[in-house]
């Protein structure tokens, strides 16, 4: 489950897409960014390949929760 999860834009003007993401998972802290089109770029340390497209789905439905309701 990730915990403490943050979000902001990328830009000053908000009508730009694009967010710095934060959070943890398994006690270990991810920073991402997520693009306008859901693609995510990790910056540094990223999940196993096993465990990153759990993860991928779970920013995902954060995103859609906190961001596009």
């Amino acid at each position: 489950m990730i915990q403490h999860f943050q979000f902001k834009p990328l830009f000053e003007n908000n009508l730009l897409p694009g967010w710095a993401i934060s959070f943890y998972y398994k006690q270990q802290q991810y920073k991402a960014e997520y693009k306008k089109d859901g693609k995510i770029v990790w910056l540094g340390t990223k999940p196993s390949k096993e465990e990153e497209e759990t993860v991928k789905k779970m920013i995902h439905e954060l995103m859609l929760f906190h961001v596009y309701d």
